[in-house]
C-alpha cells in the first residue's frame, strides 16, 4: 500500500514539473508575441535638451588587471562636452588593477577631464556599496554606469540623453554586444543566450509596458530616480535587478533601445561563466523573495503582475530541471498511464510543443532579428546552446537553494581577460574561479544520462535518444571544461601563452 502510495506521488511529481516546466515555455511564447505586436514601436525622445545637462560616469572594478585600461581608453572617446562629464573610477581591488586604475585616472585629468580615483579597503556592499560611494560625490543629474569589461562607443550619451527629457523616464539601457563572440563555442552559445534575453525579452517588456531590469551596466540613469527608489542596496547580488523593481514601482519608467550597442567582452573559461550564472540566478531569486510581494500589493494592472511574476520567478526553472532529471524514471509509468492517442494529446505533444520547441523557436527568432542576413547558420548551435542550458541547471539550481534558505555568499566577480581575438591566449592569466565539487555531480549525472540512453537503445526507443543526449552531452560537457581548467597542463603553459592586454 505505501509502495503505490509513493509511486502515485512520484508519478504526479513528475507530472508537475513536467506542466511547470511547460508553462514557463509558453512564456516564451508570449514574450515572442509582445515582441512581434511591437518590433516597429522603437522609443524616440521626446524632445532635445538646448543645453546638454551634466553626466556622471561610474566605472565599478575590482581586480580588472587585463581590462581596465581598455575601459579608461574607451570612455575618453566618449562624445559629450568634456566639461560636462565627471569620471569616477570606483576601486576595490586588492591588486596591480590599482596604480593602473590610478595613473589612467591621471591621464584622464591630463586630456580635460573632471576625473576621480576613489578606492576602497573593505567592499562594503561589494559593487552596489562601491556605487552608492560613488552616488554622495556625483556632480552630475544623470549616471552612467559601465563595468571594466564594457567599450562604450562614442556616441552612447549623445544617443541616449535626450530620452531623458520626458520627466517620467528613469533609467535608459543600451543593449549589449559581444566583443569575443566567436572566440570559441562557448563565447558563441553566451552570445545566443544573451541575445534572447536582449534581442526579444528586454525589447518585448520595455515596450508593451512591462518591467524591465537595469542591466548592470551600459545604461544611463536620472540620479533622482535613484534616490526616490531608495539608493543602491546590497541585500541581494543582482543590485541592478533589485533598483530597477523599486524605482519601476515608484512610477518611473525605463526604456531598453535595441538598436544602440554598447559591446562588452564574454566569459571565456566555463568557471568563470558558471561563477556569472550563479551570481545572476541566486540574485534574481533574492530579489524575487525581496520585491514580488511588493508587486502584487500594488496597484499595477494585473498584466504587469503576472509578466513580474514570471520574470522573477524564471530561474526556478533551473531547480525544476534538476528535478525532472531525478524522476526520469517515472516517465515509463506515464507512459502506462496515459496510453495511445491521449498520451500524444495530453502528455507528447504539449510538453514537446511548450517545454522543448519554445526554447528552440525563441533563440531561433532572436538570431533572426539580430542577424537577418546570416541567422540560418546559427541553427546549427541550438542543439549546443540547449545542451548547455542543461548541463548549467545543476550549478543554478544550487543558487536557487542558497537563496531560498538565505545562505550568504560574496559577490564573486567574472574573471576577464581582454580576450577580443581568437589568437589570444588565457590560460595562463592571473584570475581563476573557485573550484568547486559540482563539476564531479555534473558527470555523475552524464554517466546516469548514459545509462538511460542504453535503455532506450535496448527497447528501441529512437525517438528518446535526442532528447536524452541533450542531458548526457550537456552535463558532460559542463562538467569536463571545468575539471579540464584544474589539470597541470593548464599550470605548464609557457610565457607565450600569457594574455595580451588590448
Amino acid at each position: 500500500m505505501h509502495g503505490d502510495s509513493g509511486a502515485i506521488f512520484l508519478t504526479l511529481s513528475y507530472l508537475l514539473v513536467v506542466g511547470v516546466l511547460a508553462l514557463y515555455g509558453f512564456h516564451r511564447y508570449c514574450i515572442l508575441y509582445l515582441y512581434l505586436k511591437h518590433r516597429n514601436d522603437a522609443p524616440k525622445p521626446v524632445g532635445q535638451f538646448e543645453e546638454l545637462p551634466r553626466i556622471t560616469v561610474q566605472l565599478p572594478i575590482f581586480n580588472e588587471l587585463y581590462v581596465v585600461e581598455r575601459l579608461l581608453a574607451s570612455v575618453a572617446k566618449l562624445d559629450y562636452p568634456r566639461h560636462l562629464l565627471q569620471i569616477q573610477v570606483l576601486d576595490d581591488s586588492t591588486d596591480e588593477t590599482c596604480p593602473l586604475a590610478e595613473s589612467g585616472v591621471l591621464r584622464l585629468r591630463e586630456q580635460g577631464f573632471d576625473a576621480e580615483y576613489i578606492h576602497r579597503t573593505d567592499r562594503t556592499g561589494f559593487k552596489a556599496g562601491a556605487l552608492e560611494c560613488g552616488m554622495g560625490r556625483c556632480k552630475g543629474d544623470f549616471i552612467l554606469i559601465l563595468d571594466a569589461d564594457f567599450v562604450p562607443k562614442p556616441n552612447l550619451l549623445r544617443e541616449t540623453i535626450h530620452f531623458f527629457t520626458d520627466p517620467k523616464v528613469g533609467m535608459v539601457q543600451s543593449r549589449w554586444g559581444h566583443i569575443n563572440r566567436d572566440y570559441s563555442t562557448l563565447t558563441h552559445i553566451q552570445a545566443m543566450f544573451l541575445d534572447g534575453h536582449l534581442v526579444l525579452e528586454q525589447t518585448a517588456r520595455s515596450r508593451a509596458g512591462r518591467f524591465i531590469n537595469f542591466n548592470g551596466t551600459a545604461g544611463l540613469w536620472r540620479r533622482s530616480c535613484i534616490i526616490e527608489a531608495g539608493g543602491w542596496q546590497h541585500d541581494t547580488l543582482t543590485e541592478d535587478l533589485d533598483l530597477s523593481y523599486r524605482a519601476q514601482l515608484k512610477g518611473w519608467q525605463f526604456l531598453f533601445l535595441k538598436d544602440l550597442i554598447t559591446p562588452a567582452e564574454l566569459p571565456v573559461d566555463m568557471n568563470g561563466f558558471r561563477s556569472q550564472q550563479h551570481r545572476w540566478t541566486k540574485g534574481s531569486i533574492q530579489t524575487c523573495k525581496k520585491i514580488l510581494g511588493t508587486v502584487w500589493r500594488s496597484q499595477l494592472p494585473f498584466l504587469v503582475k503576472l509578466e513580474a511574476t514570471v520574470h522573477l520567478t524564471a530561474n526556478f526553472a533551473y531547480l525544476l530541471l534538476v528535478f525532472l532529471c531525478v524522476l526520469l524514471q517515472e516517465a515509463p509509468r506515464v507512459n502506462q498511464l496515459l496510453e495511445g492517442p491521449w498520451r500524444a494529446i495530453l502528455f507528447d505533444a504539449p510538453v514537446f510543443l511548450l517545454a522543448s520547441l519554445s526554447a528552440a523557436v525563441f533563440y531561433a527568432v532572436a538570431q533572426r532579428e539580430n542577424n537577418p542576413h546570416s541567422w540560418l547558420k546559427e541553427i546549427f548551435y541550438l542543439p549546443l546552446l540547449l545542451s548547455l542550458g542543461i548541463g548549467m541547471s545543476i550549478s543554478n539550481a544550487k543558487a536557487v537553494l542558497e537563496a531560498v534558505f538565505n545562505h550568504q555568499t560574496e559577490f564573486t566577480r567574472t574573471p576577464k581577460y581582454g580576450i577580443e581575438r581568437k589568437a589570444q591566449r588565457w590560460s595562463a592569466a592571473k584570475y581563476r574561479s573557485l573550484k568547486s565539487l559540482l563539476p564531479v555531480v555534473e558527470l555523475g549525472f552524464a554517466l546516469y544520462f548514459t545509462y538511460f540512453m542504453v535503455n532506450a537503445v535496448m527497447d528501441k526507443q529512437w525517438f528518446s535518444l535526442p532528447f536524452l543526449a541533450l542531458f548526457q552531452c550537456g552535463f558532460g560537457y559542463v562538467a569536463w571544461s571545468s575539471i579540464s581548467q584544474w589539470l597541470p597542463r593548464w599550470e605548464s603553459r609557457t610565457a607565450e601563452d600569457e594574455v595580451v592586454a588590448v
